[in-house]
């Protein structure tokens, strides 16, 4: 599991799943839905990867869409279960393999834990799993660094290597990227970046 996800950043997930779910469920993300909905076909298919407690692919469910999730910590991906009252998948996302399946791909701040020199196979994975067409919105603690904090690695991004990831994407095009504070009050200080990207329409197959 090391190349996958730090086997300590999964153990803190697994360790602290119950207050960590309850600490993100009323973070408030309309600004971001409304960045992210109107590029997703009505009642398309939302994959919310790296899901969490599930609070977002709720609120796409309550809204119409189809939505699947799935996340890498087991005891996470349990709780997410339950209020999303659907099974969510216990995955990677290195083991995402999924061929144009997807409408709408949100990755709210679940890539970070991707270490840095896997972030172009993942973001392939992303774009295959992708319909022509599909957007996928993704998140990152702004910065440069991999570094290590309260047990977890981090990989943090700026535009440059947003753009990079990008660029190694055949049928990716950057829509929209910029800054916004963290929604919770004790995190206002750190900042994040955003990004909605889409998949060209005239991509025949995943792999174009």
């Amino acid at each position: 599991m090391s190349n996958i996800m730090s086997n300590s950043t999964l153990q803190f997930y697994n360790q602290n799943a119950k207050q960590f779910a309850d600490s993100t469920l009323q973070v408030d993300m309309s600004a971001v839905y409304g960045e992210f909905l109107p590029h997703v076909m009505p009642q398309g298919h939302i994959l919310d990867a790296g899901c969490g407690s599930a609070r977002d692919a709720a609120y796409f469910k309550q809204q119409g869409f189809q939505v699947s999730a799935f996340d890498a910590s087991a005891e996470i991906a349990k709780l997410a279960t339950e209020h999303l009252g659907q099974p969510v998948e216990v995955k990677t996302f290195q083991q995402l393999k999924d061929q144009q399946r997807y409408d709408g791909i949100w990755c709210c701040a679940s890539l970070l834990h991707v270490p840095k020199r896997e972030l172009s196979e993942v973001f392939l994975n992303l774009q295959n799993a992708l319909k022509a067409e599909g957007v996928l919105y993704v998140s990152f603690k702004y910065g440069t660094e991999e570094r290590r904090h309260n047990d977890r690695l981090f990989t943090d991004l700026d535009e440059a290597a947003l753009m990079n990831l990008i660029a190694h994407c055949p049928s990716l095009t950057l829509v929209k990227h910029w800054q916004s504070q963290d929604q919770r009050p004790e995190r206002s200080h750190e900042i994040w970046l955003n990004a909605i990207i889409k998949k060209s329409p005239s991509c025949a197959d995943a792999a174009c």
